[in-house]
């Protein structure tokens, strides 16, 4: 059962586990919802791939992105439990240096299977693309017809990195509402939907042909500005689906006036956040006013890269305190907890733009 694909979850040990999920931690409406998909995922992935046999474990989880942001926070931390489940009772094979592209792939599917089955506990109803980007990394050419299926998933393991402005509205917001928002669409016009779908698979794939054709170089004028318009096309249809929101437009609008690249909605839209591709060379003091702008108007922004690693397994999982000698001081469950906010906990395990710790190992297929 272990390697089988899941498409729906198991009804009787949903609600055998119902009773488990009444707790309360003086939340109410989306904070409430948000804990108790967390627990349900981590619980039912555990009966699912725990054994009697197991012992007993405290499993300590942190999250260092903006969760309900449109950022895949809970695809994120389904491929955690996943790998954490699976590492724990020996399914998987590596990862390390040397494993063979095809094995390293056999187990990156292991994991984005099970890591489905926990966003289908939070979603109910999810894509799959949150997981399969946040396992295998890089990029991902990704559709999905029909859920009794696998997908369509291909790896683009060369994807090259490409910076970006991350801006996340603060506007909370449910993947779930904004899928059903979608669904209502279509069903009350089903044949204009489907023109809506289809244009946005064709900017999709224009996309992918651009940033797979040899010598593809992000600083280009040109092709920066060729992605840029089909950013503008993709988030316009989006937009006619209903799933944008007036915090979302507003930073296309401060973005647009800057003159400085374009931007999007990321993940279900309805809030969350927008990705901006900033044009080549662009002056410092421009991008400084538009985050001032942003800081200003109580946007949270973000400087990162397109295109890193999936999953991988920091072990042995130690401060080495700037020198090269063997062993070193643990990161154990209390320095993990001590860990000040998103920085401190990226500076503790070597992730994000700090220094990376030499114990990272991850199930790589391609170069």
């Amino acid at each position: 059962m272990y390697y089988d694909l899941v498409t729906e979850l198991d009804p009787d040990l949903t609600q055998a586990l119902q009773p488990h999920l009444s707790f309360s931690l003086n939340m109410s409406g989306e904070q409430a919802k948000i804990h108790h998909n967390a627990a349900f995922s981590f619980l039912y992935l555990l009966l699912s791939l725990g054994s009697q046999s197991f012992p007993g474990c405290v499993y300590t989880l942190r999250s260092t992105i903006p969760i309900g942001a449109g950022l895949g926070s809970s695809a994120s931390i389904s491929v955690c439990l996943s790998s954490a489940l699976l590492l724990q009772m020996r399914a998987l094979a590596g990862p390390h240096p040397d494993q063979p592209p095809g094995e390293a792939e056999l187990q990156i599917e292991r994991i984005n299977r099970w890591a489905f089955v926990s966003e289908l506990c939070i979603h109910r109803n999810p894509s799959g693309v949150d997981n399969t980007v946040a396992t295998n990394g890089r990029a991902v050419h990704f559709k999905r017809h029909d859920y009794s299926k696998p997908p369509k998933a291909k790896a683009l393991h060369n994807f090259p990195e490409v910076p970006l402005l991350l801006v996340n509205t603060k506007q909370a917001r449910s993947t779930a509402t904004e899928v059903a928002k979608v669904g209502a669409l279509k069903r009350t016009y089903p044949e204009i939907t489907e023109y809506i779908l289809n244009a946005i698979d064709r900017v999709t794939e224009s996309a992918q042909a651009i940033v797979s054709a040899p010598g593809f170089d992000p600083n280009d004028t040109s092709t920066s500005q060729t992605l840029g318009d089909l950013m503008n096309v993709n988030h316009g249809l989006l937009v006619a689906l209903g799933v944008s929101h007036p915090r979302l437009e507003r930073i296309r609008e401060l973005v647009d006036s800057a003159g400085i690249g374009w931007s999007k909605l990321t993940g279900a839209g309805g809030g969350g956040s927008a990705i901006v591709l900033l044009k080549p060379n662009v002056a410092p003091d421009a991008l400084n006013a538009l985050q001032d702008q942003l800081d200003e108007e109580e946007f949270e922004r973000f400087e990162t890269t397109l295109g890193g690693d999936g999953v991988g397994v920091l072990w042995p999982a130690v401060l080495h305190n700037g020198t090269d000698e063997e062993g070193g001081e643990e990161i154990d469950q209390q320095k993990f907890l001590e860990a000040r906010g998103r920085q401190g906990v990226e500076r503790l395990v070597g992730v994000g733009s700090h220094e990376k710790r030499e114990g990272w190992k991850f199930w790589r297929v391609g170069s």
